[in-house]
């Protein structure tokens, strides 16, 4: 119990009891994240690895090294994954490489990369 003090008298007195709220406890559930995508570029003849570069570190913020790493494995392999996140972000990305827009490099570029999004497996 506890005891307040009475204002007209300065006693203490049994008769007034505090009481403090105990904050209540939330069930914990299980949020689980979102699956996860990726974003793959496709290759084509017509876009150089400059533009590959470029397009890697203003799209997805990739240094240097990394996107002239994604450039020689779509170029070697036909398709390189440049990123990997949610269903709407990779859509996103996707959309982006796909409306960059041509390669001033080459001649007969005349439009932007193609590429996909597919489930990022495990």
């Amino acid at each position: 119990m506890v005891y307040a003090n009475s204002v007209t008298t300065g006693e203490f007195s049994a008769a007034t009891e505090m009481t403090v709220a105990r904050p209540q406890r939330r069930s914990r559930r299980k949020v689980e994240g979102l699956p996860p995508y990726n974003v793959v570029l496709l290759n084509d003849d017509d876009h150089s690895f400059d533009y590959v570069v470029g397009m890697m570190k203003e799209l997805f913020g990739h240094p240097p090294a990394k996107g002239f790493k994604i450039a020689m494995q779509v170029d070697a392999t036909g398709r390189a994954v440049v990123a990997t996140t949610n269903l709407e972000r990779a859509e996103l990305g996707r959309d982006q490489i796909q409306s960059f827009g041509p390669d001033p490099l080459v001649s007969r570029c005349e439009g932007s990369m193609s590429a996909t999004v597919e489930p990022a497996s495990g």
